[in-house]
Protein backbone atom coordinates (compact mmCIF):
# COMPACT_ATOMS: atom_id res chain seq x y z
CA UNK A 1 0.00 0.00 0.00
CA UNK A 2 1.36 3.24 -1.04
CA UNK A 3 1.19 6.79 1.08
CA UNK A 4 1.08 9.43 -0.88
CA UNK A 5 2.71 12.60 -0.20
CA UNK A 6 1.70 15.64 -1.79
CA UNK A 7 4.72 18.40 -1.90
CA UNK A 8 4.77 21.45 -3.85
CA UNK A 9 8.15 21.70 -6.02
CA UNK A 10 11.06 23.99 -5.49
CA UNK A 11 9.08 27.09 -6.57
CA UNK A 12 9.53 29.44 -3.74
CA UNK A 13 6.53 28.17 -1.90
CA UNK A 14 5.83 26.00 1.54
CA UNK A 15 5.16 22.29 0.95
CA UNK A 16 1.58 21.49 1.52
CA UNK A 17 1.00 19.56 4.28
CA UNK A 18 1.35 15.42 4.05
CA UNK A 19 -2.64 13.20 3.90
CA UNK A 20 -2.70 11.11 6.67
CA UNK A 21 -1.66 7.50 5.97
CA UNK A 22 -4.60 5.26 5.36
CA UNK A 23 -4.69 2.81 8.27
CA UNK A 24 -3.22 -0.52 7.22
CA UNK A 25 -6.52 -3.26 7.98
CA UNK A 26 -5.31 -6.12 10.30
CA UNK A 27 -4.82 -9.73 9.33
CA UNK A 28 -6.79 -12.22 10.88
CA UNK A 29 -6.95 -16.20 10.87
CA UNK A 30 -10.74 -16.12 10.73
CA UNK A 31 -12.69 -16.88 7.81
CA UNK A 32 -14.55 -14.13 7.91
CA UNK A 33 -14.62 -10.82 10.06
CA UNK A 34 -16.69 -7.72 9.68
CA UNK A 35 -16.62 -4.53 11.57
CA UNK A 36 -18.99 -1.63 12.33
CA UNK A 37 -19.26 2.08 14.19
CA UNK A 38 -23.20 1.35 15.63
CA UNK A 39 -23.83 4.97 15.50
CA UNK A 40 -22.84 5.74 11.49
CA UNK A 41 -23.25 2.61 10.45
CA UNK A 42 -20.11 2.92 8.64
CA UNK A 43 -18.25 -0.31 7.45
CA UNK A 44 -14.82 -0.65 9.07
CA UNK A 45 -13.30 -3.74 8.35
CA UNK A 46 -14.60 -6.58 5.89
CA UNK A 47 -13.08 -9.69 5.16
CA UNK A 48 -15.73 -12.08 3.88
CA UNK A 49 -18.31 -10.28 5.21
CA UNK A 50 -20.97 -11.63 3.39
CA UNK A 51 -19.69 -15.49 3.25
CA UNK A 52 -22.40 -17.49 4.70
CA UNK A 53 -21.08 -19.38 7.17
CA UNK A 54 -21.90 -22.16 10.28
CA UNK A 55 -22.90 -19.31 13.48
CA UNK A 56 -22.44 -22.17 16.30
CA UNK A 57 -24.03 -20.34 19.27
CA UNK A 58 -23.92 -16.73 18.41
CA UNK A 59 -27.02 -18.01 16.73
CA UNK A 60 -27.95 -17.00 20.59
CA UNK A 61 -28.33 -13.95 20.24
CA UNK A 62 -30.96 -14.07 17.70
CA UNK A 63 -32.85 -16.83 20.27
CA UNK A 64 -32.58 -13.62 22.69
CA UNK A 65 -33.39 -10.96 20.09
CA UNK A 66 -36.99 -12.54 19.62
CA UNK A 67 -37.91 -13.68 23.47
CA UNK A 68 -37.19 -10.18 24.18
CA UNK A 69 -39.11 -8.56 21.09
CA UNK A 70 -42.42 -10.46 22.93
CA UNK A 71 -45.54 -8.46 23.43
CA UNK A 72 -45.52 -7.92 26.74
CA UNK A 73 -42.72 -9.88 28.20
CA UNK A 74 -42.82 -10.73 31.67
CA UNK A 75 -38.76 -11.07 32.50
CA UNK A 76 -39.77 -12.74 36.01
CA UNK A 77 -42.08 -15.66 34.86
CA UNK A 78 -40.99 -18.63 36.19
CA UNK A 79 -40.47 -21.36 33.81
CA UNK A 80 -40.29 -25.18 35.10
CA UNK A 81 -37.08 -27.20 33.96
CA UNK A 82 -38.18 -29.90 32.25
CA UNK A 83 -36.32 -33.22 31.87
CA UNK A 84 -36.74 -33.01 27.82
CA UNK A 85 -34.07 -30.12 28.24
CA UNK A 86 -31.61 -32.18 30.43
CA UNK A 87 -32.08 -35.11 27.82
CA UNK A 88 -31.32 -32.68 25.00
CA UNK A 89 -27.96 -31.36 26.04
CA UNK A 90 -26.43 -34.95 27.07
CA UNK A 91 -27.54 -36.47 23.50
CA UNK A 92 -25.81 -33.30 21.80
CA UNK A 93 -23.16 -33.22 24.49
CA UNK A 94 -23.85 -29.03 24.24
CA UNK A 95 -23.18 -26.43 26.54
CA UNK A 96 -24.91 -26.21 29.69
CA UNK A 97 -26.25 -23.79 32.00
CA UNK A 98 -26.71 -26.88 34.00
CA UNK A 99 -30.19 -26.29 34.90
CA UNK A 100 -32.07 -28.59 37.28
CA UNK A 101 -35.05 -30.38 36.31
CA UNK A 102 -37.99 -29.21 38.61
CA UNK A 103 -36.82 -25.64 39.01
CA UNK A 104 -38.47 -23.14 38.27
CA UNK A 105 -36.19 -20.13 36.61
CA UNK A 106 -37.41 -16.73 35.53
CA UNK A 107 -37.29 -15.60 31.80
CA UNK A 108 -34.25 -13.40 32.56
CA UNK A 109 -32.60 -15.55 34.56
CA UNK A 110 -33.04 -18.11 31.31
CA UNK A 111 -31.67 -15.56 29.60
CA UNK A 112 -28.46 -15.46 31.64
CA UNK A 113 -27.77 -18.93 31.34
CA UNK A 114 -28.36 -18.41 27.74
CA UNK A 115 -25.76 -15.58 27.12
CA UNK A 116 -23.17 -16.49 29.76
CA UNK A 117 -22.59 -20.19 30.01
CA UNK A 118 -23.74 -20.71 26.77
CA UNK A 119 -26.54 -22.73 28.06
CA UNK A 120 -28.57 -24.93 25.29
CA UNK A 121 -30.38 -26.30 27.94
CA UNK A 122 -31.84 -22.59 28.72
CA UNK A 123 -31.95 -22.05 24.99
CA UNK A 124 -34.27 -25.02 24.30
CA UNK A 125 -36.55 -23.85 27.96
CA UNK A 126 -37.24 -20.28 26.06
CA UNK A 127 -38.23 -21.73 22.67
CA UNK A 128 -40.84 -24.24 24.20
CA UNK A 129 -41.91 -21.02 26.03
CA UNK A 130 -42.24 -18.77 23.48
CA UNK A 131 -42.86 -20.81 20.58
CA UNK A 132 -46.39 -21.85 20.10
CA UNK A 133 -48.06 -25.32 19.22
CA UNK A 134 -49.94 -28.01 21.59
CA UNK A 135 -46.69 -30.17 21.80
CA UNK A 136 -43.03 -29.42 22.28
CA UNK A 137 -41.75 -30.25 18.87
CA UNK A 138 -44.57 -27.43 17.28
CA UNK A 139 -43.36 -25.08 19.78
CA UNK A 140 -39.80 -25.22 18.75
CA UNK A 141 -40.29 -25.63 15.34
CA UNK A 142 -42.54 -22.18 15.81
CA UNK A 143 -40.02 -20.58 17.85
CA UNK A 144 -36.91 -20.81 14.91
CA UNK A 145 -39.63 -19.85 12.69
CA UNK A 146 -39.85 -16.61 14.63
CA UNK A 147 -36.54 -16.53 14.56
CA UNK A 148 -36.25 -16.30 10.71
CA UNK A 149 -39.41 -13.93 10.34
CA UNK A 150 -36.70 -11.76 12.41
CA UNK A 151 -34.17 -11.99 10.53
CA UNK A 152 -36.04 -11.55 7.41
CA UNK A 153 -37.73 -8.74 9.22
CA UNK A 154 -33.79 -7.08 9.51
CA UNK A 155 -32.85 -7.54 6.22
CA UNK A 156 -30.50 -10.28 6.99
CA UNK A 157 -30.55 -11.58 3.90
CA UNK A 158 -27.76 -14.02 3.93
CA UNK A 159 -28.90 -15.70 7.53
CA UNK A 160 -30.87 -18.87 8.38
CA UNK A 161 -31.72 -20.80 11.60
CA UNK A 162 -32.60 -24.58 12.25
CA UNK A 163 -32.50 -24.76 15.60
CA UNK A 164 -32.89 -22.64 18.75
CA UNK A 165 -29.04 -22.70 19.79
CA UNK A 166 -26.90 -22.82 17.24
CA UNK A 167 -26.91 -26.97 16.56
CA UNK A 168 -28.55 -27.25 13.64
CA UNK A 169 -28.66 -29.67 10.70
CA UNK A 170 -26.58 -27.92 8.58
CA UNK A 171 -28.82 -24.87 7.87
CA UNK A 172 -27.53 -22.62 10.56
CA UNK A 173 -25.67 -20.23 8.33
CA UNK A 174 -25.04 -16.54 8.56
CA UNK A 175 -22.45 -13.94 7.83
CA UNK A 176 -20.15 -11.69 9.35
CA UNK A 177 -21.75 -8.38 8.26
CA UNK A 178 -25.16 -10.03 9.07
CA UNK A 179 -24.42 -11.24 12.74
CA UNK A 180 -22.90 -7.55 13.26
CA UNK A 181 -26.00 -6.21 11.79
CA UNK A 182 -28.04 -8.09 14.38
CA UNK A 183 -25.93 -7.59 17.05
CA UNK A 184 -26.09 -4.22 16.58
CA UNK A 185 -30.29 -4.11 16.73
CA UNK A 186 -30.25 -6.47 19.96
CA UNK A 187 -27.78 -4.31 21.86
CA UNK A 188 -30.32 -1.59 21.60
CA UNK A 189 -32.36 -3.81 24.22
CA UNK A 190 -31.44 -2.43 27.79
CA UNK A 191 -31.99 -5.98 29.41
CA UNK A 192 -30.02 -7.70 26.55
CA UNK A 193 -27.13 -5.09 26.79
CA UNK A 194 -26.89 -5.84 31.01
CA UNK A 195 -26.52 -9.70 30.29
CA UNK A 196 -23.98 -9.75 27.78
CA UNK A 197 -21.44 -7.39 29.40
CA UNK A 198 -21.73 -9.42 32.73
CA UNK A 199 -18.80 -11.32 33.23
CA UNK A 200 -20.24 -13.69 35.84
CA UNK A 201 -23.59 -13.80 37.72
CA UNK A 202 -25.16 -15.55 40.76
CA UNK A 203 -28.77 -16.25 40.60
CA UNK A 204 -31.15 -17.48 42.77
CA UNK A 205 -34.02 -19.99 41.77
CA UNK A 206 -36.81 -22.04 42.85
CA UNK A 207 -36.95 -25.67 43.70
CA UNK A 208 -39.34 -28.01 42.68
CA UNK A 209 -39.89 -28.03 46.53
CA UNK A 210 -40.39 -24.10 46.86
CA UNK A 211 -36.85 -24.31 48.41
CA UNK A 212 -33.75 -22.36 46.44
CA UNK A 213 -30.55 -22.66 44.56
CA UNK A 214 -28.14 -20.32 43.66
CA UNK A 215 -26.95 -21.02 40.26
CA UNK A 216 -23.44 -19.41 38.99
CA UNK A 217 -22.95 -18.46 35.44
CA UNK A 218 -19.40 -16.86 33.95
CA UNK A 219 -19.38 -15.41 30.77
CA UNK A 220 -17.53 -17.39 28.19
CA UNK A 221 -16.42 -13.82 26.59
CA UNK A 222 -13.01 -13.62 27.20
CA UNK A 223 -12.51 -9.96 26.41
CA UNK A 224 -14.66 -9.05 28.80
CA UNK A 225 -12.15 -7.45 31.24
CA UNK A 226 -9.39 -8.02 29.02
CA UNK A 227 -10.09 -5.64 26.72
CA UNK A 228 -10.61 -2.05 27.42
CA UNK A 229 -14.07 -0.79 26.99
CA UNK A 230 -15.65 -4.72 26.05
CA UNK A 231 -19.41 -4.63 26.73
CA UNK A 232 -20.58 -8.30 24.74
CA UNK A 233 -21.32 -9.76 22.96
CA UNK A 234 -21.64 -13.65 22.20
CA UNK A 235 -19.04 -16.46 21.57
CA UNK A 236 -19.71 -20.21 19.39
CA UNK A 237 -17.79 -22.75 18.13
CA UNK A 238 -18.16 -26.38 16.80
CA UNK A 239 -16.69 -28.53 14.53
CA UNK A 240 -18.56 -26.84 11.50
CA UNK A 241 -18.49 -23.17 13.21
CA UNK A 242 -15.12 -23.62 14.21
CA UNK A 243 -14.05 -20.63 16.71
CA UNK A 244 -16.63 -17.45 16.15
CA UNK A 245 -16.99 -14.25 18.25
CA UNK A 246 -19.52 -11.39 18.16
CA UNK A 247 -17.68 -8.46 20.13
CA UNK A 248 -18.44 -4.64 20.93
CA UNK A 249 -16.84 -2.16 22.55
CA UNK A 250 -17.11 1.42 23.67
CA UNK A 251 -14.52 4.08 23.99
CA UNK A 252 -14.65 7.88 23.83
CA UNK A 253 -17.85 7.64 23.33
CA UNK A 254 -17.73 5.64 20.28
CA UNK A 255 -19.62 1.64 20.29
CA UNK A 256 -18.00 -0.47 17.64
CA UNK A 257 -19.41 -3.72 16.73
CA UNK A 258 -17.93 -6.69 14.82
CA UNK A 259 -18.06 -10.11 14.36
CA UNK A 260 -15.19 -13.11 13.32
CA UNK A 261 -16.69 -16.40 12.29
CA UNK A 262 -14.78 -19.51 11.46
CA UNK A 263 -11.50 -18.87 13.53
CA UNK A 264 -8.72 -21.76 14.06
CA UNK A 265 -8.70 -21.39 17.98
CA UNK A 266 -10.28 -20.01 20.88
CA UNK A 267 -6.85 -17.62 21.60
CA UNK A 268 -7.26 -16.90 17.59
CA UNK A 269 -10.80 -15.51 17.73
CA UNK A 270 -9.99 -13.36 20.67
CA UNK A 271 -6.27 -12.34 18.91
CA UNK A 272 -8.93 -11.49 15.57
CA UNK A 273 -11.41 -9.44 17.67
CA UNK A 274 -9.02 -7.66 19.17
CA UNK A 275 -7.42 -6.27 16.23
CA UNK A 276 -10.36 -5.29 14.61
CA UNK A 277 -11.73 -3.38 17.26
CA UNK A 278 -7.87 -1.77 17.70
CA UNK A 279 -8.42 -0.93 14.09
CA UNK A 280 -12.09 0.07 14.12
CA UNK A 281 -10.89 2.40 17.00
CA UNK A 282 -8.15 3.82 14.84
CA UNK A 283 -10.19 4.81 12.32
Amino acid sequence: MHVTVWTVLATGAAAAPAQAAPVRPPSITAKGGFVMNTGSGAALYAKGADSRLPTGSTAKIMTAHVVLSQKNLDLDAKVPVQMAYSDYIVAKTASSARLIVGDKVTVRQLLYGLLLPSGCDAAYALADTYGTGSTRQARVKSFVGKMNSAATGLGLKNTHFDSFDGIGNGKNYSTPRDLTRLAGQAMKNATFRAIVKTKSTKQRVTTKNGGYRDMSWTNTNKLLGTYRGAIGVKTGSGPEAKYCLVFAATRGGRTIVGTVLASSSEANRNTDATKLLDHGFRQ
